[in-house]
C-alpha cells in the first residue's frame, strides 16, 4: 500500500511536469495550494529541458502533529535532480488533501 505522500509526490509531479492538467487536483487540495498550482503549472518547473520524464526518485515525511504530514521529494530526470515540498492535511471524512506546495528547480 502507498503511503500518501508518495501518492500525492506522483500527482503533483504529473501536473507540474505537463502531463495532466491542473484540475486534475481540484478534489486534491485545499486552501491556497490549488492556486499554488495553478500559478506553477503553466512554467512545467519538473519538466527537464531534454522533454525526459520526471520521476520521484525519494519521498521522506515529517508528522508535526495528528493528521498532517510534511513532505519531500527528490524528483529526477536522467542527471537532473529537483526538489519539492507539500504538506498534506487529514480531514474530518479521513481523506488526505494536499494544502501548499513549493518547488526548487536548477534551471
Amino acid at each position: 500500500m502507498h503511503k500518501p505522500h508518495y501518492w500525492f509526490a506522483d500527482r503533483l509531479l504529473a501536473v507540474l511536469s505537463g502531463r495532466r492538467p491542473v484540475h486534475w487536483m481540484l478534489g486534491h487540495t485545499i486552501g491556497e495550494a490549488y492556486e499554488q498550482l495553478v500559478r506553477l503549472a503553466p512554467e512545467t518547473p519538473l519538466l527537464p529541458a531534454d522533454r525526459a520524464t520526471p520521476v520521484v526518485r525519494h519521498c521522506g515525511e515529517f508528522h508535526p502533529g495528528p493528521g498532517v504530514i510534511e513532505a519531500f521529494a527528490r524528483i529526477g530526470s536522467g542527471d537532473r535532480v529537483s526538489a519539492m515540498a507539500f504538506r498534506l492535511e487529514q480531514g474530518r471524512d479521513l481523506r488526505w488533501r494536499c494544502a501548499a506546495i513549493e518547488v526548487a528547480v536548477d534551471r
